[in-house]
Formats: structure tokens, C-alpha cells, sequence
């Protein structure tokens, strides 16, 4: 393994991408250190104190996580890069339903590029309206507190705006460059990098607990054996495949064959990725939200505590319930049977035993279906391992907790084996042995 570390700054290429792929993240590291104006930052670290165990905490708290804190100090990078994750993901639910966006994806490159362009526009729009939210939120905050969060100038307000959705941009712009010059996605990479920021947290409150005695080191043993088990779970499912075996047809041309290759079309398990649980996630916050101000009314505190609080079971029920259901609607949007079957007519394959056609197209989706299942199982345990957690350990280690399951451990496993996938592929280019012994990381049947 020190080896293959050593091999990577060898090679010129590939210690240049390292390089500055390291001084982006850097980069993107100071950003979240850095407050905008007019915002008192221990006020605002008290307040979220405050507020922690509140839906618009969780939410919050939610929201700092995928930023790398910078939201809870109301730093240059606060939105982080969500705004732009969620105008990708409108226009890919758009492209479905909208004729004209259909037409773009299908021109290729130049029609994508167009989309992409789009998706850039409606990024602005979104981070100036969350950043209004935001700022107009600590404003409120700051007014029923009676303290000075933030500076009650409507246009020093508004420059916190602005300086907001810029770093959004920014950070747009850093991902950009990663992709291009570095190694990995960009985007990726740096939602990852602020996820794992919050990891020397989370170990401090348990170096802490162990010293107070509200842990022992049984509970250290019992967190390494966790975290290790699953970790193997989530690159086992990440990496598995249905592979579904296609033959192409025999073409004779004069004396000679051409064709008749067997191939496979592989499936992934996980197909709908981290998407459910961040839907489902956000789902359940917003009845929360919406019955705040019905807070004193005791039918409320019932659904709010009992029902809709983070931990319980039927939370949990609903959680799994949601999970599955957005595991199917995200498949059914992003995969299409009838286009891959009529791809693999065109280039004159078929499946054996099947009819090309819309036979193939049903037997596709049929065997989808019964992947989703399984996906959707997987996602569902991950997703309530750290709720689970969080009841075993207690309300010190919350932070471990949550880093252990849901869309933090997806996000980073994803994002490191893509990683480690591309590092490879430029040390095999140059004859040097990847990380594993027995040859390349592959995906499992």
C-alpha cells in the first residue's frame, strides 16, 4: 500500500492533478472559515445551541453537515454547493416531463452543454432566495432574542446576500477545476471534504465522554467495529452488479464473421444512489416545520415529539416507507427500459432467450424492480444505523452518530472508491500496481 502511494507522485501527470486538487480543497477549507460581514459569529454559535434539538435545527444541522460547518458560522461558502446540487436535480426531473429538455439531452454534447447552462441560471436564483431565507431568518432570530446576531441594515443584509451566493459560484468555479485539471469530481470532492470536516468533532465529544465517563471503551470498540462493518456494507452494495448477459448478432461478410461477442449490461444495486434519503430526510422535516406555530396545542407536541421526532419508531417506519417509494420514483426516472432496449436493437444486440423489443424493454424492467428492492432494503438499514446509534450512545456522541449512517457514509464511500477507481486507472495506464493485489477494483455480481 506505501508503495502504491509512493507510485502516485512518481508519475508527473498524475502528482500535478494530486497537487492541485489538494490546493482546491485547501482553498475551499479556508472559505468556510471565513464570516461574512456584519454577522456577530458567538451569537450565532449560540444560537444554534440553542436550537439544535428543534426541527429548524435538524434542518440546520442537516444543511451544516453537507456544508462543512460553514452554514453554522454564516461563512463565505455557507450554502456550499447544495444550490447548484438541487438545480441539477430539478432539470433532471424537468427533462422527464418537458418535451423541449428531452430534445437537448438526446443532441448530445452541444444540448447537455445548453443544459447545463440553464442549471448555472436557476443556481444564482436559488442561492439568493435561500440566502435571503437565511439572512432574514438570523434577523428574526436576532429580534426575538433581543441580542445582535446580525447588523439590522436591510442593505448590510443584503451584502451578506450577495457574498453568499458568490462563494456558491465560487465554489461552482473550484469544482469546475478539480474535474478538469485535477483528479475525481469536483463536486463531489468537495461535499465530501465537508462532511469529513466534521469528523474531528465527533471524535472530540468522544474523547470527551470517555473522560467525564459517560463512555468506556467498550463503546470505542464497539463504535471501530460498527464504523468497519458498515463501511464494508456500503462499498459491498456500491459496488455490486445484476449483470445481464447480451449477444450480439453474427454478420457475414464474404468468408469472414463479424459479431457474435457475449457482453453484459450491469446493473447496479444502489442505482438511486443517496437521493431517497435526502428526499425522505427533508420530507419529515417539513410537517415539523409547518406545526411550529401550533407548538403550545398539545395534539401538536404529540406529533411533533411522539410521531415526527427523529428517533422514534414511527418515525422510523415513515422514514423506510419514504425511502423505498423515492428508491422507485428516482429509478423510474433516471432508468429506461424502451430507450436500452431500442440502443440494443440498433447496434444489433439482444438478450438470449429474449425478443428484442418491448419484450426486452419489460424483462429489463421487471429485473429492475426486483434490484430496487434490494437497494431500497440497503438504503433504508444505512439510513436509520445512526438514529439507532444516537439511542444506544446517547445525546453526547450525536455527531459520531449521524456521521455513521445516511447520506454521510454513502456520500463519502461513493465519492472515495470513484476516487481511488480514477488514481488506479492512471497508475495500470502506467504499468505500476493499484491498491489491490488480486488486480482493479471492480463491481461484484
Amino acid at each position: 500500500m506505501l508503495g502504491t502511494f509512493a507510485n502516485m507522485f512518481r508519475i508527473p501527470e498524475l502528482r500535478k492533478k494530486i497537487l492541485i486538487t489538494l490546493g482546491i480543497l485547501i482553498v475551499y477549507r479556508f472559505g468556510c472559515l471565513l464570516p461574512v460581514p456584519g454577522v456577530n459569529v458567538r451569537e450565532l454559535a449560540r444560537m444554534f445551541e440553542s436550537i439544535a434539538k428543534t426541527p429548524w435545527g435538524n434542518i440546520l444541522g442537516f444543511a451544516a453537515m453537507l456544508s462543512g460547518g460553514a452554514l453554522q458560522r454564516s461563512t463565505v461558502f455557507a450554502l456550499g454547493i447544495m444550490p447548484y446540487i438541487s438545480a441539477t436535480i430539478i432539470f433532471q426531473l424537468l427533462t422527464g416531463v418537458i418535451p423541449s429538455l428531452e430534445r437537448l439531452r438526446k443532441e448530445g454534447e452541444s444540448g447537455l452543454k445548453k443544459i447545463r447552462q440553464y442549471e448555472r441560471y436557476l443556481t444564482v436564483g436559488l442561492c439568493l432566495f435561500q440566502g435571503f431565507l437565511y439572512i432574514r431568518s438570523l434577523h428574526g432570530m436576532s429580534l426575538r432574542s433581543g441580542t445582535e446576531i446580525i447588523v439590522p441594515q436591510f442593505a448590510a443584509q443584503m451584502t451578506a446576500v450577495i457574498v453568499m451566493a458568490t462563494g456558491t459560484m465560487i465554489l461552482m468555479w473550484l469544482g469546475d477545476q478539480i474535474t478538469q485539471f485535477g483528479v475525481g469530481n469536483g463536486i463531489s470532492l468537495l461535499i465530501m471534504a465537508g462532511i469529513v470536516s466534521r469528523l474531528p468533532r465527533g471524535l472530540w465529544d468522544l474523547i470527551n465522554a470517555l473522560r467525564t465517563g459517560s463512555a468506556n471503551m467498550g463503546t470505542v470498540v464497539f463504535l471501530v467495529v460498527a464504523f468497519v462493518l458498515v463501511v464494508a456494507g456500503v462499498v459491498l452494495i456500491t459496488q455490486g452488479q445484476r449483470r445481464i448477459p447480451t449477444q450480439q448478432a453474427k454478420h457475414t461478410r464474404g468468408r469472414r464473421v463479424y459479431g457474435g461477442q457475449r457482453q453484459y449490461l450491469p446493473f447496479r444495486v444502489n442505482h438511486a444512489g443517496v437521493m431517497p434519503v435526502i428526499f425522505a430526510s427533508t420530507l419529515l422535516m417539513f410537517p415539523r416545520m409547518m406545526l411550529q406555530p401550533f407548538s403550545s396545542s398539545s395534539w401538536a407536541q404529540v406529533i411533533t415529539t411522539k410521531v415526527l421526532w427523529m428517533g422514534n419508531w414511527p418515525y422510523i417506519l415513515l422514514y423506510i416507507i419514504l425511502i423505498f417509494f423515492f428508491s422507485y420514483f428516482w429509478t423510474s426516472l433516471v432508468f429506461k427500459p424502451k430507450d436500452l432496449s431500442d440502443n440494443l436493437k440498433d447496434y444489433g444486440s439482444f438478450i438470449p432467450g429474449i425478443r428484442p423489443g418491448r419484450k426486452t424493454a419489460q424483462y429489463l424492467e421487471y429485473i429492475m424492480i426486483r434490484i430496487t428492492l434490494a437497494g431500497g432494503a440497503f438504503l433504508a438499514v444505512i439510513a436509520i444505523i445512526p438514529q439507532l446509534l444516537q439511542k444506544l450512545m446517547g445525546e453526547q456522541l450525536w455527531v459520531m452518530a449521524r456521521f455513521y449512517g445516511g447520506t454521510s457514509i454513502l456520500i463519502v464511500v461513493g465519492v472515495a472508491l470513484d476516487l481511488v477507481e480514477k488514481i488506479e486507472s492512471h497508475l495500470m495506464m502506467r504499468h505500476y500496481e493499484g491498491f489491490m493485489r488480486k488486480g482493479r477494483i471492480r463491481g461484484r455480481r
